[in-house]
C-alpha cells in the first residue's frame, strides 16, 4: 500500500479575530517512499500542519486528501494500521510497560490483522531496532525522555502503517541515539511508506529526501535532496 498526501490551499487560524493565521494557503504533495522533513522555526506552522494531516485538528478552508490506495479517505478515518502518529507529547500510558505501550495498537485494532502483525514477536522486533529491548518490562516513569520518545516511535510503527507522521521525533534524544532513529525512519520510507516529520535539527534535515521550509504559516521553499 502506497499513499500520496495532497495538501491543497489549507488555511488555519487558532483563536478569534485578530489572531495571526497558523497556516496561509499551504499547498504540498507528500510522496510515498520518501522521508520528508517540515523545517522552520517555532511558530512557523509545521506542527499545526502535521496535526491536521493526522486528523487531530481541522482546516478552516482547503483540503487534505490521501490518494492512491486510500483515495477518498480523510485523516480522521485513518487508523493505526494505515497511519502512525508520533506527537511531541508522546502520550504513553503510565500503567503499561514499555513493551505493552508498543503492543497497544494491536490491542486497539478494530479489524483483523495479518498474522505477522498480530504476533507479539513483532513488538520485540521494534524494541530491538530502537534499542529498547532491555527496557521492555519497565514503566515509562522508569525511563528517560529519549527512551520514551523511542517507545512512542515504536508504537507508531508497530502495525507498519502506510503513512508515518512524527513531530520532532529526535527532539529528546542524545546525539548517539539520533542516528539510530534516523536509520529507522530512512529504512521505513524505503519500504514505500510516506514518512513526514518536523525538525529544526540540521542533522535530521541533511538526511531527508525532501525538505519543505515553512515560515509564518507559509511554505517558503521546497528542496529535493535525493533524486527519485
Amino acid at each position: 500500500m502506497t499513499v500520496t498526501i495532497e495538501v491543497v490551499d489549507v488555511h488555519k487560524t487558532h483563536g478569534g479575530i485578530g489572531t495571526p493565521p497558523a497556516l496561509r494557503g499551504v499547498d504540498i504533495e507528500f510522496l510515498p517512499g520518501e522521508l520528508t522533513v517540515l523545517a522552520g522555526p517555532s511558530g512557523s506552522g509545521k506542527t499545526t500542519l502535521l496535526s491536521i494531516m493526522g486528523g487531530h485538528d481541522h482546516v478552516d478552508s482547503g483540503s487534505v486528501s490521501f490518494g492512491d490506495s486510500l483515495s477518498g479517505v480523510t485523516a480522521p478515518e485513518l487508523n493505526w494500521r494505515r497511519m502512525g502518529y508520533l506527537p511531541q507529547a508522546l502520550v504513553l500510558l503510565d500503567e503499561l510497560t514499555i513493551a505493552q505501550n508498543v503492543q497497544l495498537p494491536v490491542q486497539l485494532s478494530r479489524e483483523p490483522l495479518p498474522e505477522h502483525l498480530a504476533d507479539e514477536k513483532n513488538t520485540r522486533v521494534w524494541l530491538e531496532r530502537l534499542e529498547l529491548s532491555h527496557l521492555a518490562d519497565r514503566f515509562p516513569a522508569q525511563t528517560s525522555g529519549g527512551e520514551q520518545q523511542r517507545t512512542a516511535l515504536a508504537r507508531a510503527l508497530r502495525l507498519e502503517p502506510a503513512v508515518l507522521l512524527a513531530d520532532e521525533p529526535t527532539g529528546q534524544l542524545d546525539a548517539g541515539r539520533v542516528g539510530i532513529v534516523l536509520d529507522v525512519l530512512i529504512e521505513y520510507a524505503r519500504t514505500g511508506a510516506t514518512v513526514v516529520i518536523t525538525s529544526h535539527d540540521p542533522t535530521v534535515i541533511a538526511v531527508a529526501d525532501t525538505v519543505i521550509t515553512m515560515a509564518d504559516g507559509e511554505v517558503v521553499s521546497q528542496r529535493r535532496q535525493r533524486r527519485r
